[in-house]
């Protein structure tokens, strides 16, 4: 059974700090491109940040450009999300993706280019 299983979040005060990681079992995914997105309560999840399946690169929604960092360790199988300044309007819950196409080229936001999803973990940032 493959599965993405978040780990790292919590609560946090605004101005802090926070890293996410992803960490598959039951396959690798160091030939697609992983991304992470995020939800709050009776809004649509959104794309967050993306990176690579090689160091092609990333991609990231404006709201956390400069703040927040993608990055992958493809010895330990992982993917991470490092958040930096964190604001209140950050909280939500945090969901690790697996990209459905094989060394995708070109990058993309669209959740529905996403087949493998985490549980979902809670990011809460206090004001």
């Amino acid at each position: 059974q493959v599965q993405l299983v978040e780990s790292g979040g919590g609560t946090v005060q605004s101005g802090g700090s926070m890293r996410l990681s992803c960490e598959p079992s039951g396959r690798t995914f160091n030939d697609y491109a992983m991304a992470w997105f995020r939800q709050v309560p009776g809004k649509e999840r959104e794309f967050v940040a993306v990176h690579s399946w090689n160091s092609g690169g990333t991609l990231y929604a404006d709201s956390v450009k400069g703040r927040f960092v993608i990055f992958r360790v493809s010895a330990k199988n992982t993917a991470y999300l490092q958040m930096n300044n964190l604001r209140p309007d950050d909280t939500a819950t945090y969901y690790c993706a697996a990209d459905r196409m094989f060394r995708r080229s070109t990058l993309t936001p669209d959740i529905n280019e996403y087949n493998y999803w985490g549980q979902g973990i809670q990011v809460t940032v206090s004001s």
